[in-house]
C-alpha cells in the first residue's frame, strides 16, 4: 500500500491545500504577513488562529507519510490538527502500517470539521480525535508510541513532550514543526539536551528527533 492508494483522502487534500493557500492570502490581507503562526503572538492568539488553516504542504505531509511507514508507526500521536492536512497523511500511514492516528484539536469549529473531513477521506476508522485541552486529552493516551508529531501551540511543545516522553517507544520519531518559532524554543533546548536521549536534525524549520534510549 501506499499513499496513492488512497483516492478519497488525495482528494480530500487536494481540496484542503487549496483552501490553506487561499486562507495564507487572507491572512496576509489581515496581518500584512502571509506566515500566521510567525505572527501569533498574545492571549488573543489562539482564538484568533482558530478561523484559519495553519497547514504542512504536499511536500511536508508526504514526507510525514513516508517517515511514519520507514519506521512502521503503528501509533502515532499528533498534537494540534487544525483542519485536517497533516492528520490524513499521519492517518493514511498508520492505516498502512495496521495502526491508527491519535489526534487533538482544542477549537469546537474546527472539530466539527474535523469529523466531516476523516469521514470524506474515508479514514474515521484510523482516527480517533481528541477534542480540548491536548495538556488533557493526551494523559490518557496509551504506550508505547512510535511517533508524535508536534503542530499545534508552539508554547506547548515542551510540556506535551514531557507528558508523553515516557511512553515513546526506543526508535520513536519526534517531529515538531516550525521549531524555529521563539515559543518553541525551550523544546527545542530541551530536545537536543544529552538528558533527552534523543538525536535531533533541524531541517528548515522542521527539527526531528529520534529516541535513543
Amino acid at each position: 500500500m501506499s499513499l496513492d492508494h488512497h483516492p478519497a483522502a488525495l482528494s480530500v487534500l487536494d481540496d484542503l491545500h487549496a483552501a490553506a493557500a487561499r486562507d495564507a492570502n487572507r491572512w496576509g490581507d489581515r496581518t500584512g504577513s502571509t506566515n500566521a503562526t510567525a505572527n501569533a503572538s498574545g492571549s488573543g492568539a489562539l482564538v484568533r488562529l482558530g478561523e484559519f488553516y495553519l497547514a504542512v504542504s504536499p511536500e511536508e505531509g508526504r514526507l510525514l507519510y513516508i517517515l511514519a511507514r520507514a519506521i512502521n508507526a503503528r501509533r502515532i500521536v499528533e498534537f494540534g490538527a487544525s483542519f485536517g492536512i497533516s492528520s490524513l497523511y499521519l492517518a493514511t500511514a498508520a492505516k498502512d502500517n495496521a495502526g491508527a492516528l491519535i489526534t487533538t484539536e482544542v477549537h469546537p469549529e474546527k472539530c466539527a470539521a474535523l469529523h466531516e473531513t476523516f469521514s470524506k477521506a474515508e479514514l474515521s476508522d484510523a482516527i480517533t480525535l481528541l477534542e480540548g485541552d491536548a495538556h488533557e486529552t493526551l494523559k490518557t493516551v496509551p504506550g508505547p508510541i512510535d511517533m508524535l508529531f508536534l503542530d499545534g501551540w508552539k508554547s506547548a511543545y515542551l510540556p506535551i513532550f514531557q507528558l508523553l516522553r515516557p511512553k515513546l517507544r526506543v526508535g520513536a520519531l519526534i517531529l515538531a514543526d516550525n521549531c524555529t518559532h521563539a515559543a518553541a524554543s525551550d523544546y527545542l533546548a530541551t530536545v537536543q539536551s544529552a538528558a533527552s536521549d534523543c538525536v535531533t536534525s533541524i531541517q528548515g524549520s522542521l527539527a526531528i528527533s529520534c529516541v535513543l534510549r
